[in-house]
């Protein structure tokens, strides 16, 4: 096989520790060896002469199948449409050197499967398919005109997913899970997008949370918990939740559990401006969503960085498809700027992100691993701008995108 080396270059490799130069080593797939002067080693060289060489970058939080919030356009739209706007989204994180992703509702087994089968383009996945949601709740679609209008309608590979009380709950679970589900999501509070509620608004009581999380447990599924206030955030953690995704309004004892239990914040801070800019653009957003957004973006801040303060685990996850697809890289700023520093987001967008999703083999350049990885011009810590200074994109050693400066 062919080996080549990345050489030349500033090492980040994901682990924690500070940039070093020096070279990365792949031959079939995988990481052979991190360090320097290994050129001399390979049948290939490329070039990362003054370019950041980092393991490829994770969002923990997107939804591929969604194109914007403009609910008469999305009624207008063949039911197929939305398999062909994926497998756009999907190459278009590939351009910015995402190369893993947690997909948190809306793409099916097919798609993953279609990915995996090189039929599209895009990063690997992991897929939670749809969102479990009480009646009125936040994944319920039934808008005050009494008509239902969801941003992801119910098919044969994606179940309609409203469940009350426990036994529903756990039904539903195992539909999910039948379906092709990696990991279980659960609405326990209100949200932006939704009409019939609010982020302050618990939903589901620890009984059925309790039930679904037997139901993950026992299918060796872990769950995540869209939870935006207290009282959901709270309850999610208390039965077990892998991360809470959004975090808008934690509190100390919320804070306190996620911290004791090693809860992961996957924060999607970009999500809320998104509503508003794309309302000021003249797209047609609800005006209760718009509402909900500005009174959330200023409080998310606050809430993300006493969350950073604390020592809570953070992985990076934007809630793409609220906003487009290729701007899921502006998260890492505004992650930097709630108190992080820029190698701690770059943990956050790397190995502590494949810790999250369980991927032992990925996020770090370690000998053994997975050969996913990124060349960015200059210094990657320069957060700004990123996905503009992206050269080389690698997954699983072969080379995907390669861009001239």
């Amino acid at each position: 096989m062919t080996r080549i080396a990345v050489a030349g270059g500033t090492v980040f490799d994901g682990t924690g520790e500070p940039a070093a130069p020096g070279d990365v080593l792949v031959e079939d797939g995988r990481i052979v060896d991190v360090g320097p002067g290994l050129d001399g080693a390979a049948d290939e060289r490329i070039d990362a002469t003054g370019m950041t060489v980092l393991p490829g970058l994770f969002d923990c939080h997107v939804h591929v199948c969604s194109s914007g919030l403009d609910l008469v356009q999305r009624l207008e739209r063949p039911f197929s449409y939305q398999f062909y706007v994926a497998a756009r989204n999907l190459s278009r994180m590939l351009d910015i050197g995402i190369t893993s992703v947690r997909e948190a509702n809306g793409a099916d087994l097919g798609i993953k499967r279609a990915v995996e089968d090189g039929l599209i383009d895009g990063p690997r996945m992991q897929i939670a398919i749809t969102m479990i949601s009480q009646t009125g709740g936040h994944g319920d679609g039934r808008r005050p005109s009494g008509l239902t209008v969801m941003y992801n309608i119910a098919h044969p590979g994606r179940p309609d997913a409203i469940a009350d009380g426990p036994d529903e709950v756990r039904r539903k679970v195992r539909e999910i899970v039948r379906a092709g589900a990696d990991v279980i999501k659960v609405c326990t509070t209100g949200g932006i997008l939704s009409a019939r509620d609010h982020p302050h608004d618990a939903q589901f009581v620890p009984a059925e949370l309790e039930a679904l999380a037997d139901a993950a447990r026992a299918a060796g599924r872990p769950f995540m918990a869209h939870a935006q206030s207290p009282v959901g955030i709270k309850n999610a953690v208390a039965a077990g939740a892998r991360s809470i995704e959004h975090g808008i309004h934690l509190d100390d004892e919320s804070i306190e559990m996620m911290v004791e239990r090693g809860c992961w914040l996957v924060p999607t801070l970009v999500a809320g401006q998104a509503v508003l800019d794309l309302a000021a653009t003249g797209v047609r957003v609800s005006p209760i969503a718009v509402a909900k957004a500005a009174e959330a973006v200023e409080a998310h801040k606050e809430s993300f960085a006493r969350a950073v303060r604390a020592g809570v685990k953070i992985a990076m996850g934007t809630d793409t498809g609220v906003g487009p697809f290729g701007s899921n890289l502006e998260e890492l700023p505004l992650m930097r700027d709630g108190g992080m520093t820029p190698e701690q987001v770059l943990h956050a967008t790397t190995g502590s992100a494949a810790d999250l999703l369980g991927f032992t083999d990925l996020g770090r350049l370690q000998p053994g691993r997975v050969a996913d990885l990124v060349l960015i011009e200059g210094d990657a810590t320069d957060l700004d701008g990123l996905a503009d200074r992206v050269r080389l994109v690698m997954v699983g050693g072969e080379i995907r995108r390669r861009v001239a400066a």
